[in-house]
């Protein structure tokens, strides 16, 4: 495979077999099971917490709504993958090889549909803000179900690939051998890879001339709330530049270096890669985790429906709690008498 699969700490393809990643090895059995644990509770919790808030409090016909519930479900799927990778580098691969194409392709559905719908938010944002009177800034509901199916058959087919080539195979240690849930053959990696770039480009490029003409029409107009929103584009852009550039920049590098077409080929190049590899990823995976703040919890309305949900749940708990005391304290007037 090519990014999550990837696994050039593995690479002792070096004919003097004298370049030893113990210690990249060792590092990522360490800080990836950790990183990702952190970033599956998060996930979890707070893409949990968006669906559940749409379906208590929002109205789904919403074009916003709608989007904003397929994001969160692509990066609940994107998280589903996370536990499997995270065993992965520590044990290897430990299941069955359907398993490791059927994981393999949710996890890439997720990922691929995760983009795009942070793409679709940011053209429909574009238009409600640059555009407000054209036809496809309206509210109505076939438009958003259209899109939704139509980028759901997309991240589908980008992720089919996965599902089709992937296969367990044997991974020479220098002193030992395990297995790994990598594709079959390595044009397939190549392909994968390019395919990601791809797709991380056009988003990244279309993403970034919406902003720029949103921020544009902000800046034009007089309103309280103008730093506000002037913030939030500057924190969705950063994050997604910060999380998935560098990641993308490593990746390709990577292929580059199987093919020695950049030097890479030294012991030390190689683990430096590896190591810059590790943490560029972490930072792009956490990425599923902090959409709920800055698409929905960063919202007026999020954080008043999240209060009153909490106001709901906690003030159930409590008169759960005092039901048994209210009891207790008539037995115990009962027995005075």
């Amino acid at each position: 495979m090519d990014d999550i699969l990837n696994d050039t700490q593995y690479d002792t393809d070096y004919e003097d077999e004298v370049c030893d990643k113990g210690g990249v090895v060792k590092f990522g059995s360490i800080a990836i099971p950790i990183f990702f644990s952190i970033v599956i509770t998060l996930s979890l919790t707070g893409n949990i917490l968006v669906l559940v808030i749409l379906a208590l409090y929002e109205n789904l016909k919403s074009l916003t709504n709608i989007f904003i519930l397929n994001l969160a479900i692509s990066d609940l799927i994107f998280t589903s993958g996370l536990p499997f990778w995270a065993i992965y580098h520590v044990h290897g691969w430990l299941f069955s090889v359907m398993l490791c194409r059927i994981v393999t392709f949710v996890f890439f559905t997720g990922f691929y549909s995760s983009i795009l719908f942070l793409t679709v938010m940011t053209v429909y944002r574009y238009l409600a803000v640059v555009h407000p009177f054209s036809d496809l800034s309206s509210q109505r509901l076939s438009i958003g179900v259209f899109v939704s199916v139509f980028t759901w058959i997309i991240s589908i087919g980008a992720a089919m690939p996965s599902l089709l080539y992937s296969a367990v195979i044997t991974i020479h240690h220098k002193e030992k051998q395990s297995l790994g849930c990598e594709y079959s053959q390595k044009v397939w990696k190549i392909v994968a890879v390019s395919q990601q770039n791809v797709f991380f480009l056009v988003a990244f490029v279309v993403m970034a001339f919406c902003y720029i003409r949103i921020l544009m029409k902000i800046t034009k107009t007089r309103s309280h709330t103008k730093n506000r929103a002037v913030k939030l584009v500057f924190c969705i852009v950063a994050v997604f530049f910060i999380g998935w550039v560098p990641y993308n920049v490593v990746i390709f590098l990577s292929i580059l270096a199987d093919h020695v077409i950049v030097p890479f080929d030294t012991c030390d190049a190689s683990i430096g890669l590896d190591y810059l590899f590790f943490v560029c990823r972490l930072f792009a995976f956490s990425h599923c985790c902090l959409n709920p703040v800055f698409y929905a919890f960063i919202g007026v309305k999020f954080r008043s429906h999240l209060k009153s949900l909490l106001h709901r749940v906690f003030k159930r708990q409590t008169r759960t709690e005092e039901q048994p005391v209210r009891m207790q304290n008539l037995v115990s007037q009962g027995s005075m008498y």
